[in-house]
């Protein structure tokens, strides 16, 4: 996944750290754009209009991928493939930026029972807004299964907390904020809950001397270019958090918080020095 992962647990077995290297090999392995003989990339090189049979795992993310796709009007969009990776957000490396195709012909289909998609001519996959936390969510379970019952796991700055630390304290984590932004950091109990943040200063590349940013509107096939810099998303399981975190930094400041509040999400984002917070975060102050 091109980033690091971390655990802290409360007398884990000694194949702790295998569980979670086996959890994200796995993701990789299904899921990556990087990797060749990934399902995904074997499924974005098949012909169009093609159904191709998919593992458990892959169709979940996926499943999970076009819900928020859906729900969030649009904002994510796993179709998106073949538009970043010719801005350089993929394997591939930057080329002329690219303006925005038809939307409407650019569509992944799945069918769950049994797994299995397609996808339209000029349609490419892309889970890197969700797959990440999945991933986080492979690996707990897995501990879980192991008997792992206390612990944090964080792969990239995605993190989930389950049970409590030794001291009956739950783990505490601290929001990133911006570096442009003077907002103070909040400090969250991850107690049986992960969070996630997208931020557009996190990744960016550089096109004949300008910099865009990693977050794309699906709408525009173009990188944001609003006044929103990070969204962070509290949920119980870490792949929601971090596929809606992304598609909030797309939405827009005030858009964002009318869809947080309509999918009942705990989220809050960050525009220069203003913050805004949905009904379930300002919830959770109280």
């Amino acid at each position: 996944m091109g980033t690091s992962w971390s655990l802290q647990a409360v007398s884990p077995p000694a194949e702790a750290p295998a569980c979670v290297e086996a959890a994200l090999d796995r993701v990789v392995a299904q899921m990556s754009q990087w990797e060749a003989d990934s399902d995904l990339s074997r499924f974005n090189r098949a012909p169009a209009g093609e159904w191709r049979a998919i593992p458990t795992e892959f169709a979940d993310v996926v499943a999970a991928a076009l819900d928020i796709a859906q729900a969030s009007g649009g904002a994510f969009d796993p179709a998106l493939g073949a538009i970043t990776e010719r801005w350089g957000f993929g394997a591939s490396p930057a080329g002329a930026p690219v303006e925005c195709g038809d939307r409407a012909g650019r569509t992944i289909e799945f069918s769950p029972d049994p797994p299995r998609i397609r996808r339209s001519e000029g349609a490419a996959l892309d889970l890197s807004g969700i797959a990440k936390g999945y991933g986080v969510d492979l690996a707990a379970d897995m501990l879980l299964a192991s008997g792992v019952r206390h612990f944090l796991i964080e792969v990239g700055g995605e993190l989930r907390g389950e049970g409590v630390q030794p001291d009956g304290q739950p783990w505490w984590v601290d929001v990133e904020m911006p570096p442009s932004s003077s907002v103070a950091p909040y400090r969250v109990a991850l107690h049986d809950l992960s969070i996630a943040t997208s931020g557009n200063y996190r990744r960016r590349v550089t096109i004949d001397g300008k910099h865009y940013s990693h977050s794309f509107d699906p709408r525009t096939a173009r990188p944001i270019a609003h006044g929103v810099s990070s969204a962070t998303v509290l949920h119980r399981r870490c792949m929601m958090a971090d596929g809606w975190a992304t598609a909030l930094t797309v939405l827009g400041a005030e858009q964002a918080m009318a869809v947080a509040d309509a999918q009942g999400l705990a989220a809050c984002l960050i525009a220069g020095n203003r913050e805004y917070l949905s009904r379930e975060w300002r919830a959770m102050l109280d």
